[in-house]
Parts: structure tokens; C-alpha cells; sequence
């Protein structure tokens, strides 16, 4: 028997059974429709939660300081301060102990400069490398006056993370404009009732400067009693007010300095902010203590990858060079597995329908058999063989699977599109931001189809098998 009329026999019959083939391919549909559910869920869940965190910059940046400075200076940014240095058998600072046994010396980390800058934009993957500047100042538009810090933002951030979509207004025209954005929750500070109308107003920023030249000597001390500091210092203070024209509300905050570009009100050009730190005094102590420095250091700077793949690489030669680095894409690989583990115990509660409706499917041909014995045999009696039996009662199994997979997937979209439409109007009524919470790729939905044709053979291999074993002359002779 050849393969056309395999089909024509085996989907004749199928047409017959009208009602039959419905139901139970209703059945299949059903089947198909709740394991591609569950698994559309966990993958919407998964793109939703890793998406988020993708397009906030955060899994494809390294965050790298000196060693000098750990812990939260290092993420707030700003120019690399000295460090005492331990005395022979002492601490810094402290005396040293008689009898002590001396200390291990500590090779002095490398500085992070603009040399240094250089050596990891030239690393392979890197995208850029830029430092953290974080500025503290005064803030003052009309009647609002407030303290904060401002940011520096590289050209390079446009179209990424938070400045993807912006709220109001647009990113800088260019590194040297002398304008400004500021994140909603600050813009509404200033203009509760109406935030977007601050885009295009002036606000000023002000700072204590410094007077000092880099590299230029020490101020005259005062005169002053035995082990006060310089006092002359303070004379080299002067404040500074810089306007800058708002372009811009960021609708959230940039992600946090690990591998972000930290908290901030106030975001301005890198440049701009690079000058401001330049000159900013953020402390008195700071002023009495700290001798202009010709080499600008800083504590930490970001370096952005082509790709979040190719983080932990880079991060790895990082650390070659001598400094520290830190990134949070083992948090991604963490979170995938996690995923993975969800999708297959969604994907195990979904295969209990399937699993049922193949059992449809067998009594569907165990009861085609029966109706259709004397026709088996009268085939039999012209010279069908036993494959040919088997391979049409196969034809028609998989007939019902693929129709059902088809009809199961179309009815987890219209479901899943239903429950996704009523799921975002309770998050935005709670206050959150409405997303996708199922998603049906392209290889979840050949996956569907494939298992439930694969689910259709096996359910109808044992009908096919015990037709293809009857006896002609039993068959012929049944009523």
C-alpha cells in the first residue's frame, strides 16, 4: 500500500467519526493548552524579572576599584583619597610595639587613573570605561531649595537603562552642554502638581570650591598654637554657583553603583562633573588635611561589556591587572536555574492533562478497532500487510494529536492573553507597572506541537498494534 493511500484510508476514517475525533481531540487541546500555559508563565515571569535587569545596566558592567578604599566609598565614587601608611611593626597612626613582630609588606595596589582607564578600554569586549563622579552641592529652583548629590553621566548611557524611556524631555544634546535631568521623585519634590513642566527652566547648582592648584605648594601656615592643623587653608574656599537648563525627568533612578551608575537626584555630562569634582571641598577636614595631588585617581570607575556574556572575562583580567572587581552576573545565572527549575515543574502540572487526554486518544482507537473489524479483515484479504494496518491506525493517532496541539496552543494564547489582561489591571491598580506575564516563543510553541504528536503515536501504538495482529478470517467472520 502506498503512502497516498495510507493517507486517504486513515484520514477518511477520521472524518467519519466527526464527533468521536472532536471530542477527543478537544481533549488533546485541552492537554496541550495547560502545559503550554505553565510554561509560557515561567518563561514571561523569567523574561519579565531578567529583561528588567538587563535593560537597567547592571549584568553587563563591572564595577572596579584600587584597593585603597572598600566598602561604600568606593560606591559612591569621587576622586581616590591617600591613606596613612603602617609604621614598622604599627599600625598607621599608632606607635610601634615594642617587641612586635614585624608585618607582612602589602604590595601597593595599582592607582586608578586616567593610565589605568586606558589599560582596561583596551581589554577585549570592553564597551567603556568611565568613573564614578558623585558630587555633593546645593540644589535651588524658585522657592525650592534642597542638598543632594549630583551625577555624572556619560554620552554613552543614551538608550540605556533608565534613560531608555525617559518621562519627560530628552538626554544631553552633547558632554559639554551645560544642561541637566533630574529623576522624577526629585522632580516632584519641586513641582508636585506638575513634574514634566520643569523641562526647559534653569536650576542652580552650588558647591565649596577650592582655590588650590594641583600641584602647587602648600598654603602658608597660619600662625597658630603648638598642633593645630592649617587654618590658612580655609582661606582657599569660595563657593560656586553653576546653572544648568533641565532637558530632561528620568521616569526611575539609574541602578545602583554596583555596575550601575548609583543613586542621585541630580544627573548631569561626565565632563561637567569630572570639573566639579575637581573642585569641590567635601569636607573641612578634607581641606586641612589633603595636599593637591598632580595625578587624578579615583575610587572606582564602571567598565562596561559588548555583551553580558563576556562579563566574567573581562572581570577576570581586571583582577590580572592588580585591582579589585565586582559585577552581579552570577546573580543572572543564579536566577536562570532558578527559572529552569520553575518551567520544569510547571511543565510536569501541565503533562497531567496531556497524560489524560492520551489515554482519549487510546480508547478512541481501541473503540475504532472494534468498529471496524471486518474491515480490517477484508483489507487483510486483498494483501494488506500488517504494517500497512499499523502505519494507517498511526496516521490517524497523529492526525488528532497535531489537530489537537494546534487547537491547544491557539487556546493558551486566548487564555493566557485573558488572564494577562486582567493580572495588569490589578499590578496598576496596586501601583505597579503592567508587563507580559506569558510568552509564547517561537520554540515553546514547535516544542507543543511536537510533544503532542509524539504523545499521539505512543497513545496510539497499542491500538495500532492489535489491529495489525488480527486474525483476516476472524475478522471477516465478525458481526
Amino acid at each position: 500500500m502506498i503512502i497516498s493511500d495510507t493517507l486517504r484510508l486513515a484520514l477518511g476514517n477520521v472524518r467519519q467519526s466527526k464527533l468521536r475525533t472532536f471530542l477527543t481531540t478537544m481533549g488533546v487541546s485541552i492537554g496541550i493548552a495547560s502545559l503550554a500555559g505553565m510554561v509560557s508563565l515561567g518563561v514571561g515571569l523569567q523574561d519579565q524579572f531578567v529583561g528588567r535587569f538587563m535593560q537597567a545596566g547592571v549584568f553587563d558592567a563591572i564595577t572596579v576599584s584600587s584597593g585603597n578604599n572598600g566598602g561604600l566609598p568606593a560606591l559612591l565614587g569621587g576622586r581616590g583619597r591617600g591613606r596613612g601608611r603602617a609604621g614598622r611593626g604599627g599600625r598607621a597612626g599608632n606607635p610601634p610595639v615594642e617587641g612586635a613582630a614585624p608585618e607582612t609588606a602589602r604590595p601597593e595596589p595599582p592607582a586608578l587613573d586616567e593610565a589605568a582607564m586606558t589599560a582596561i578600554k583596551g581589554l577585549p569586549n570592553v564597551k567603556d570605561v568611565f568613573p564614578n563622579i558623585r558630587v555633593p552641592l546645593q540644589m535651588h529652583l524658585g522657592e525650592f531649595e534642597e542638598l543632594g548629590t549630583a551625577m555624572g553621566v556619560p554620552m554613552s548611557a543614551k538608550d540605556e537603562g533608565a534613560f531608555r524611556t525617559m518621562s519627560a524631555g530628552a538626554f544631553f544634546a552633547n558632554d559639554t552642554d551645560d544642561s541637566c535631568l533630574l529623576s522624577l521623585d526629585m522632580a516632584k519634590r519641586i513641582n508636585e502638581t506638575d513634574p514634566k513642566s520643569l523641562v526647559g527652566r534653569t536650576l542652580t547648582l552650588s558647591y565649596t570650591a577650592s582655590t588650590a592648584t594641583p600641584g602647587a605648594p602648600a598654603p602658608t601656615p597660619m600662625p597658630t598654637m603648638p598642633g593645630m592643623p592649617n587654618l590658612g587653608a580655609l582661606l582657599q574656599m569660595k563657593r560656586v554657583d553653576r546653572t544648568y537648563r533641565i532637558a530632561g525627568v528620568v521616569e526611575r533612578e539609574p541602578g545602583a553603583g554596583l555596575g550601575g551608575f548609583g543613586f542621585a537626584n541630580v544627573m548631569i555630562p561626565l565632563s561637567k562633573a569630572m570639573e566639579i569634582d575637581g573642585q569641590v571641598v567635601r569636607s573641612a577636614q578634607a581641606l586641612l588635611t589633603e595636599a593637591p595631588t598632580k595625578t587624578k585617581t579615583y575610587t572606582s570607575v564602571t567598565v562596561k561589556v559588548t555583551k553580558a556574556q563576556f562579563t566574567e572575562d573581562v572581570e577576570d583580567k581586571i583582577k590580572g591587572l592588580g585591582f579589585q572587581a565586582f559585577s552581579i552576573n552570577d546573580a543572572l545565572q543564579g536566577a536562570k536555574r532558578a527559572f529552569i527549575i520553575l518551567d520544569l515543574v510547571l511543565s510536569l502540572i501541565g503533562s497531567i492533562a496531556l497524560a489524560v487526554s492520551s489515554l482519549g486518544i487510546m480508547n478512541t482507537m481501541v473503540m475504532s478497532i472494534l468498529e471496524r473489524t471486518r474491515e480490517i479483515g477484508v483489507m487483510k484479504a486483498i494483501g494488506a500487510s500488517d504494517s500497512d494496518i499499523r502505519r494507517i491506525f498511526l496516521v490517524e493517532a497523529s492526525a488528532i494529536g497535531v489537530l489537537g496541539g494546534v487547537a491547544g496552543i491557539i487556546l493558551g494564547w486566548v487564555v493566557g492573553r485573558a488572564i494577562n489582561f486582567g493580572a495588569n489591571i490589578y499590578i496598576v491598580r496596586q501601583g505597579g507597572e503592567a508587563g507580559n506575564l506569558f510568552s509564547l516563543p517561537w520554540w515553546l510553541i514547535a516544542g507543543a506541537l511536537a510533544f503532542s504528536w509524539l504523545v499521539s503515536l505512543v497513545a496510539g501504538s497499542y491500538p495500532a498494534n492489535r489491529a495489525a495482529k488480527l486474525n483476516p478470517i476472524q475478522a471477516l467472520r465478525h458481526d
